[in-house]
């Protein structure tokens, strides 16, 4: 069977991630409380340029579940968090939204050292931005601007696999073009994307770097993010208190301990805040319309808790 073809999901066990409060042998459930917020996510709405086999978003051209997000918007929970060090900016394809340059104006004019980050396609809705991209990095500097470029593996065959033909090209074009514009830049592979392991798929980022000079180490787990592969019909462990000690982990690793996301939805009549960037659509992970509200512990009730965060490992911030 070829490398390419995708693997049939497999249901998930019976009565798992049900209860909020215990797991399905009866266990309590593992819960993580904000430490503090340090990483802000806004999700500029799911609308995209491009279809992707295993979104697990569902973006595309005609998604609009959640709807774009207005400067005005974002300008006001930056109003109200405190402390930040991070505000990331989401899809869809967050070059697609109209405010896109002004929201990242006013996180980068904002006093003290605040960051941005952009995960993008690199497609044409980043380069029709060129200009206002290139004005942002001559005001601000280049070093608060961080742009997470999206290849989901390092050929051009696995790659357009999953995002459509010559999608990998356009990728690598916007790729370069931040790179000789001197911006700050990493990349989010799949981890074992084509069958490969985590060496194999850092190797081969570490070629195609080099092939078209593009200044990252791919040795580096920031420089070259590789996730772990989300699909909620997969069959995983739950994670209970115990766990912690179990896995040698703390609630405060976990990126519910330190981040929240705000998103519109189609029809709202204001925005909402949930618990991360993986679940935009869970209702039980909608934590309320303010920041303050936001502030409550969540419990690890879904299939991503546990393997992309507890077992993964992984971050979407840095």
């Amino acid at each position: 069977m070829s490398n390419l073809t995708q693997t049939l999901p497999r249901p998930l066990a019976p009565g798992k991630f049900q209860d909020p409060r215990v797991t399905a042998k009866g266990e309590r459930r593992a819960t993580v409380a904000l430490a503090g917020l340090e990483t802000l996510w806004f999700n500029t709405g799911t609308l995209c340029n491009i279809t992707c086999r295993a979104c697990y978003i569902e973006s595309s051209p005609r998604n609009d579940a959640l709807v774009y997000l207005t400067a005005a918007e974002v300008a006001a929970y930056l109003d109200e968090a405190d402390g930040l060090r991070e505000v990331g900016f989401t899809g869809g394809e967050p070059f697609m939204n109209p405010d896109m340059l002004p929201m990242l104006a006013d996180v980068l004019a904002r006093p003290g050292d605040l960051r941005a980050l952009v995960l993008t396609n690199a497609m044409r809705p980043m380069t029709r931005r060129a200009a206002g991209l290139l004005a942002l990095r001559d005001r601000f500097g280049p070093d608060r601007l961080v742009l997470r470029v999206s290849l989901d593996h390092h050929t051009a065959a696995h790659h357009d696999f999953e995002r459509g033909e010559g999608s990998f090209v356009l990728a690598m074009e916007g790729l370069r073009w931040l790179a000789r514009e001197g911006f700050r830049i990493n990349v989010a592979g799949r981890a074992s994307f084509g069958g490969e392991d985590e060496a194999a798929m850092r190797a081969g980022f570490a070629r195609l770097f080099s092939e078209f000079a593009i200044p990252l180490d791919a040795a580096d787990p920031v420089a070259l993010m590789l996730f772990p592969e989300m699909d909620a019909t997969v069959d995983v462990p739950e994670i209970t208190e115990a766990c912690w000690g179990i896995l040698g982990k703390h609630p405060d690793q976990m990126m519910c301990a330190s981040s929240r996301m705000v998103v519109k939805r189609r029809g709202a009549a204001r925005p909402a805040v949930v618990a991360c960037t993986l679940l935009p659509y869970d209702p039980q992970f909608e934590l309320g319309a303010t920041l303050a509200e936001a502030a409550r512990p969540v419990a690890l009730n879904h299939p991503h808790c546990a393997k992309f965060c507890v077992l993964g490992g992984a971050a979407c911030s840095r």
